[in-house]
């Protein structure tokens, strides 16, 4: 409690993490691991919160793209535009881009596909002003 106290004063942020408690939720399997961070009253572990916490400090978001054969995740700075955002998987993507079609990683999971985001309006067309948000799914359109 003291360090909590002690950060908030230095505006800084606390994630307190159980070395035992990571050890066990690393022999389980993903149900498992829910079961037992729902038992201790956590919803993620203390690792999820250590990265989430560390992505924030250094102005990081995450933002993917899926195709057939694979998905990716790619970091970026916050405040990145579309097009910096596709020169970051390839600088032809960023010199050609013509414009990005988005979907939220959560809208995209709970219609189950892009095709299915799409029929529900749900995957958008965003042009070169786009500042990118985590956990944008994206398909950059370019021309080289």
């Amino acid at each position: 409690q003291q360090v909590k106290e002690y950060a908030a004063k230095e505006g800084a942020e606390v994630v307190a993490i159980s070395a035992k408690v990571e050890s066990e939720i690393a022999e389980l399997d993903e149900d498992e691991a829910k079961a037992f961070l729902e038992d201790l009253g956590e919803t993620e572990s203390g690792l999820d919160r250590l990265i989430k916490a560390a992505f924030d400090l250094l102005g990081l978001q995450t933002f993917l793209t899926a195709g057939p054969d694979e998905c990716r995740a790619w970091t970026i700075v916050k405040g990145t535009t579309a097009p910096k955002a596709a020169g970051k998987i390839h600088t032809d993507f960023e010199r050609g881009f013509i414009r990005a079609e988005i979907v939220n990683y959560n809208d995209l999971i709970a219609a189950g596909s892009v095709a299915a985001a799409r029929e529900k309006g749900q995957v958008r067309v965003e042009g070169k002003d786009y500042v990118m948000q985590d956990g944008d799914v994206v398909n950059f359109r370019f021309n080289v």
